[in-house]
């Protein structure tokens, strides 16, 4: 399996001169409240500051891409929004962090919505309307084929139908595009998809739904790992929060900076991010794990998703 990794990072050596990461998913409004604490069912809880902040994992990962690689312009995003103000305003942050749109429209679906809430200690409940998220077809995606076989990597999430994942990943994979997927939302994945994935990323609990493994630890995070290896993937990266990072290639837990955590909504989007921008620059494992978990404890500090994302200058 090792010997798939290096060939990966030779692959991208080659080609990562002119090629950009392309990231597939979703775009969102996230419509933030950040109050004392969660309310719990029935409950309702007053004194909250309320935000509206661009948001969705896919939307994310793609600014944490292109906030954080060498190189301006280096992320492409496929997405779809619908034909309303939350697209149009899609369209023009995405260009602002020259990110190249690659935006399919919905005349029938609005644009993604998220509802979130936030404690006084970071944690946040989340609550997402897909809208034109959940239409992205495999017909979507035709017309930005070349952009696919042209990439340095592909990064995917799961807000948006999974065949149209396995059918992005069918065509970077025959293009020898090394594929990532952060399973999020985590969801029953076809037996095709996993041997076509280069890296997994799922958090601990998603891990646990996709295996079945609680994970609490590194000896039950080893075993998360190995259950999704057998199942295909490549390599697999369990982000555990403040516990850290556990690498099934390493074989251990990599703590992560401390940090005083403000707001935790994107510092998941940003780690993978900050990792596919770490991996396509061909670095080693343990460098580009650090680089990444820098990104995230950046973010977490910061309010809001897109708005909490640093830019490389601050990692370095």
């Amino acid at each position: 399996m090792l010997l798939k990794y290096c060939a990966g990072l030779c692959y991208n050596e080659r080609r990562m001169g002119n090629s950009k990461i392309v990231v597939l998913g979703s775009t969102n409004t996230d419509m933030v409240v950040a109050g004392g604490k969660l309310p719990s069912p029935g409950e309702t809880v007053s004194g909250g500051r309320f935000l509206m902040n661009p948001g969705g994992k896919g939307a994310n990962q793609a600014v944490a891409v292109a906030r954080l690689s060498a190189k301006r312009g280096a992320c492409v995003f496929i997405a779809k929004t619908g034909d309303d103000l939350f697209g149009r305003e899609t369209a023009a942050r995405l260009k602002k962090d020259s990110i190249v749109p690659r935006l399919v429209v919905d005349k029938a679906a609005p644009s993604g919505v998220a509802l979130i809430l936030v404690d006084a200690k970071g944690q946040n409940a989340i609550s997402v309307a897909l809208g034109a998220n959940g239409t992205l077809s495999p017909d979507d995606i035709a017309p930005f084929r070349r952009d696919i076989e042209n990439a340095a990597a592909l990064v995917m999430q799961l807000e948006t139908p999974v065949k149209t994942v396995l059918a992005a990943a069918r065509i970077a994979h025959a293009a020898h595009v090394p594929v990532m997927l952060n399973p999020a939302p985590a969801a029953k994945l076809p037996k095709a998809l996993w041997p076509l994935l280069d890296w997994v990323t799922p958090n601990e609990t998603e891990a646990e739904i996709l295996t079945g493994v609680k994970v609490a630890d590194a000896a039950s995070a080893a075993k998360a790992a190995a259950a999704l290896k057998r199942r295909g993937a490549g390599h697999v990266i369990i982000t555990m929060g403040a516990k850290g990072v556990y690498c099934g290639d390493t074989a251990r837990l990599h703590p992560c900076p401390r940090a005083k955590a403000v707001d935790c909504v994107a510092a998941g989007d940003t780690f993978n991010g900050a990792f596919a921008v770490a991996i396509a620059e061909g670095r080693a494992l343990d460098d580009a794990i650090a680089f990444a978990q820098k990104a995230a404890a950046i973010s977490v500090t910061r309010p809001g998703a897109q708005s909490s994302i640093p830019y490389r200058k601050e990692i370095e």
